[in-house]
């Protein structure tokens, strides 16, 4: 009998990938088929929960079966962000506009990125306190007795390690195992890599022009044919939304997260505030805060589902130069540095939360002064090669207790709630990399405010 409701299970999952397909055929805008998928999966998820329970043998084969469509999708992105990063990169020194203020749009990125993400974590300290969080009143069964076991290896690695020992393990010491994404520093080390190799086409430019050219038409080649793939894969973004949020509405532990509810709605706080900061930063660019959401939203809402900042690479540069008349080459550049670089979700918040939540079992007072500066100067210094996918907030936060010699375990009791929470935080990650990369297009010129200010525009061709 089992076998026969998970053979409907699928035969209704098919049947909701039809729909969506016909939907394309018709020509629906891609905005509409990723929301109406959103909103599918939620309910199906939700009525497999309350009809065979989180535990039971027809949920857990019924996602198996789901995760061809959902954890498939997301491998596809994630096998051409590598490749993606290390092109666009390149690419962005080959523009011939963008390598004259090359300088100046690097530190904008960077440094809106690492702004914002001190803005981040101060909301987090503001929320764990305003709430009250207590991280002594966490308790620990079974998952989470494992869960802190695994981290202990990890903790290993992350103590041992001074910050200059941290920022040494950023460069590329082979970068050709850190473009299989071998370490959890792989991207940052990709983009520094990919950036040398931009800095030394700038010098072969200037001194021999003629192999420069060459060069820059391989580069472009390259990046054409890449960008096709990523259009094909983007395609199935429906498809995929469908069956990633299907798989967290069915298999969430919804009794656990009424226990940590209150830690919950603290995060999503200090999640939802800080995305109002980032309206309030394009409004005070003179931008509409309005046409930003209504073309974010696509973007954001995978990134939501799949818990991927890294996955989400493709849309967010297309979203970024497509939608919003970011120039290539800024796109290029803070959608990369977004991934490894102040994610004000994963390395902002969730780290500054944890902190303020251990730091009276250490004998700290979390609301004081030197604590609360000291704090958001770690945040900002650790965000620094926080690997763009899932565990990019665990990876933060250990560096970010550590150095502060604050207890580690805390990481692990809050595993029940932790894809939740991530969802919220991958999303203002991604947000986060759109802002710099507008406002920098914005400050040099390089957004064409006629197609941010479209009314309508598709991501992906219907």
């Amino acid at each position: 009998m089992n076998i026969l409701y998970i053979v409907i299970n699928l035969a209704v999952f098919v049947a909701l990938m039809a729909g969506l397909y016909a939907m394309q055929r018709k020509h629906v805008s891609f905005s509409k088929r990723v929301f109406s998928a959103l909103g599918i999966g939620i309910i199906f998820g939700i009525i497999i929960h309350f009809l065979y329970g989180t535990a039971s043998f027809v949920t857990g084969h019924t996602i198996d079966w789901l995760n061809i469509v959902g954890s498939g999708y997301v491998k596809l992105l994630q096998m051409i962000v590598m490749p993606l990063v290390f092109i666009s990169i390149i690419g962005a020194f080959t523009k011939l506009k963008l390598t004259k203020n090359i300088g100046k749009i690097s530190f904008l990125v960077i440094g809106i990125l690492l702004g914002t993400t001190a803005v981040a974590a101060a909301l987090g300290i503001g929320s764990a306190l305003s709430f009250g969080l207590d991280g002594i009143q966490l308790s620990q069964g079974a998952a989470e007795t494992a869960r802190n076991a695994e981290l202990k290896t990890s903790m290993a690695n992350v103590q041992n390690m001074t910050i200059p020992q941290q920022i040494v393990e950023l460069l590329p010491g082979n970068p050709f195992a850190d473009l299989t994404g071998s370490r959890p520093t792989s991207t940052i080390a990709v983009v520094i890599f990919s950036t040398i190799i931009g800095m030394a086409y700038l010098g072969v430019k200037r001194k021999q022009p003629e192999q420069a050219v060459h060069f820059a038409k391989i580069v472009d080649t390259f990046y054409t044919i890449i960008m096709r793939v990523v259009t094909l894969i983007l395609r199935l973004t429906p498809y995929g939304v469908l069956a990633l949020i299907t798989k967290v509405t069915a298999s969430s532990d919804y009794g656990a997260i009424a226990k940590l509810a209150k830690f919950v709605i603290a995060s999503y706080a200090a999640i939802i505030i800080m995305f109002l900061i980032h309206l309030l930063l394009i409004s005070l660019a003179k931008l509409s805060p309005v046409r930003y959401v209504q073309k974010a939203l696509p973007t954001l809402t995978f990134a939501f589902t799949s818990r991927s900042s890294a996955g989400t690479l493709p849309l967010n540069i297309e979203t970024q130069k497509n939608r919003f008349g970011v120039s290539e080459g800024i796109a290029n550049f803070s959608a990369s540095f977004g991934l490894t670089i102040g994610q004000n979700g994963c390395a902002g918040i969730y780290p500054a939360m944890l902190a303020v939540m251990v730091a009276p079992s250490a004998g700290i007072n979390p609301a004081s002064p030197s604590f609360i500066i000291t704090l958001i100067l770690v945040v900002m210094i650790s965000s620094f090669g926080v690997a763009g996918v899932g565990g990019g907030a665990t990876f933060a936060s250990l560096i970010v207790l550590s150095v502060l010699n604050l207890p580690v375990a805390i990481v692990g009791l809050l595993i029940s709630v932790e894809p939740l929470i991530d969802m919220g935080r991958t999303a203002l990650n991604v947000s986060g990399s759109m802002t710099s990369g507008i406002l920098t297009g914005k400050i040099t010129g390089e957004l064409d405010r006629k197609v941010y200010d479209q009314a309508k525009t598709d991501l992906i061709e219907a």
